[in-house]
């Protein structure tokens, strides 16, 4: 049913754009790709998972999925990226590479690499044709909720106007007496709250995990963060549920085979017609920091 399908999408694209808002909070500031963002994910699922096995209240394991992936982040940050960010770009993103595989691993050595499994999560409802379930309702509330939180605090607070000051020059922004190491730091723990957030819900939501969840899930938010625009945090909420719709449709009418070619090849299409987003500004903004 086409119109159950595009539930399902919406929300996979939910997820999606909660993880591209996390890539882009990083990338935005400092100019990198940390790829470490994806296996904050799988954490913050498998803590949440955890949680709820163990009997644990949803908010609970909303929460200790959120906050462990956010201390996680912090570590990151005092360890892969400040001491090497006078370093060329690609060494720090090298770094969160590292610290990718690493959390991978942990990942495996705790939980096993089987997937571990849970009873759907919640109730299931009927709206006419429509079955959608209790969690899809909470993912797909939960993410119009935090980017909206996030596009507030970036657009009308004093901290996200520094965050945006050391995002155009963060020399200049550090003479101007803002704190660029700190707001650094507020960059990754936002980033790996919403990551864990992502992971909970979307580990619930289907019911499954493994460690290798961030992996491909990761590599599709990315190709979000591009098509949306990294520029804009509202272009994730656009290409979010956009690139959710054209997968769930593809697999169902035709095949899971192809399902990738369509995600990564409108990736390339918008990289070729309009590299910076679909929401990005003109063409001359390219290759400044957000």
């Amino acid at each position: 049913m086409l119109i159950q399908q595009l539930v399902n999408g919406l929300t996979l694209g939910a997820v999606y754009t909660l993880l591209a808002l996390s890539f882009s909070l990083v990338m935005g500031i400092l100019g990198i790709l940390n790829l470490a963002i994806a296996e904050l994910f799988m954490i913050g699922g498998y803590l949440g998972f955890t949680l709820i096995q163990a009997g644990f209240p949803l908010p609970v394991a909303v929460l200790a999925g959120m906050t462990g992936a956010a201390v996680i982040a912090i570590v990151i940050e005092k360890v892969g990226y400040q001491p090497l960010r006078d370093a060329p770009l690609v060494t720090p993103m090298l770094s969160t590479l590292g610290f990718s595989i690493i959390l991978q691993n942990i990942a495996t050595n705790i939980w096993g690499s089987d997937p571990l499994q849970l009873p759907i999560y919640g109730d299931q409802y009927t709206l006419g044709p429509v079955n959608i379930g209790e969690m899809q309702l909470l993912v797909l509330g939960a993410t119009v909720v935090l980017v909206a939180l996030v596009a507030y605090i970036v657009q009308k607070t004093p901290m996200g106007r520094a965050l945006r000051a050391v995002a155009e020059n963060r020399e200049v922004a550090r003479i101007l007496g803002v704190s660029a190491d700190r707001l650094t730091m507020l960059a990754f723990i936002l980033s790996g709250s919403l990551a864990g957030v992502a992971g909970v819900l979307i580990a619930l939501h289907y019911g499954a995990i493994t460690p290798y969840l961030g992996v491909e899930i990761g590599l599709k938010a990315i190709a979000v963060m591009v098509i949306g625009g990294t520029r804009q945090i509202w272009g994730a909420l656009v290409a979010g549920p956009l690139i959710g719709i054209a997968e769930v449709l593809t697999v169902a009418y035709g095949g899971s085979q192809v399902r990738d070619f369509v995600v990564y090849g409108f990736m390339i299409l918008i990289l070729l017609l309009r590299p910076q987003g679909l929401l990005g500004g003109a063409r001359s903004d390219q290759g400044q920091r957000v």
